[in-house]
């Protein structure tokens, strides 16, 4: 069997966890509770005997087994492998991960943050794997960004490079998670959307995003805005901009061959794509057209182990 790895998708309600081969194949996978309300040496043991016992039932030699790779939310310290601080653990400050991985399972462990690691999963697994020039862009619960150049991952002198979600889109606009105004996160996130559609409710009450209750789902307003409504149609039309504000931004910085979208708001599809994409041309330069393609990620469901799997290869690379 060729080398292998087991990937961590650490999530605030579901952990992630499967073997990975080299190409890219998920060998065995297991979904279980994250349970951030337990203590931190609880969840720790929890992640890492599920790592074992999966890496026991493929039944490898463990000299076969590379390590592991852990793609978690929030700022990190990758050398030292720590998670500084995490908006989905509040309790978690300066923890320790991957000693204690390191210490309950005897495999070496690497940390990245979890957007630097969707894009690693591009570049290793995706459909335009091994392009040296790729931009990632998550679109969860928040926004998050990574950055392939010249075959390397971007992440700046302290480690804290690629916060893609923090470009200022709109310098009045809300306040974002990080205390600054206007950043693509604030409009362009799951909740925002959320947000921005509650907002017009008083000036549409009857719009179709909401007829199953007054806090529209990112889905039921991509739905209504397909179906004519007026008030959905607005909504996107400002989230729209201000991704495209942003993608415009990263382009003319990164000058990239793909931009790479990824995360649950990607699951509104061509909708969202062809709402970008005629957008976005709009904030470049002339001479960069035809340079870029803004495509949705192929990974889909998987996109998390493989892309935690890749901080792996990617370190052996």
């Amino acid at each position: 069997m060729s080398r292998i790895v087991c990937g961590v998708d650490l999530g605030g309600t579901q952990t992630k966890i499967g073997i990975v081969d080299e190409q890219g194949e998920i060998i065995l996978k297991r979904i279980i509770e994250t349970r951030v309300g337990d203590r931190s040496e609880t969840i720790v043991s929890r992640i890492a005997e599920t790592i074992s016992s999966v890496i026991k039932e493929v039944n490898v030699d463990r000299d076969t087994v590379l390590g592991v790779g852990i793609g978690s939310p929030g700022s990190i310290d990758r050398e030292n492998g720590v998670v500084l601080f995490s908006p989905n653990f509040p309790n978690w400050r300066n923890m320790e991960l991957k000693r204690r991985i390191e210490e309950k399972t005897g495999l070496k462990t690497f940390l990245e943050n979890d957007a630097n690691a969707f894009i690693l999963g591009e570049w290793a697994f995706g459909e335009h794997a091994g392009c040296d020039h790729m931009i990632g862009i998550t679109l969860g619960t928040g926004i998050g960004g990574g950055v392939i150049a010249a075959g390397k991952l971007l992440i700046g002198a302290d480690g804290f490079g690629g916060e893609l979600g923090h470009i200022i889109v709109e310098p009045d606009g809300p306040t974002c998670g990080c205390g600054s105004h206007g950043c693509v996160e604030s409009i362009a996130s799951a909740p925002s959307i959320g947000r921005l559609a509650k907002e017009m409710r008083k000036r549409f009450p009857n719009s179709k995003m909401f007829e199953s209750g007054p806090q529209p789902s990112t889905k039921q307003v991509f739905q209504a805005a397909t179906q004519g409504d007026e008030a959905a149609r607005l909504v996107l039309e400002r989230v729209y901009r201000a991704l495209s504000l942003a993608i415009g931004n990263y382009i003319h910085i990164f000058n990239p061959r793909y931009v790479v979208l990824g995360g649950g708001v990607s699951r509104a599809g061509e909708p969202l794509l062809n709402g970008i994409r005629k957008c976005v041309e709009r904030f470049t330069m002339s001479s960069f057209k035809g340079t870029y393609e803004i495509i949705l990620s192929q990974l889909f469901e998987d996109a998390g182990i493989k892309g935690a799997a890749s901080i792996v290869f990617y370190k052996f690379s």
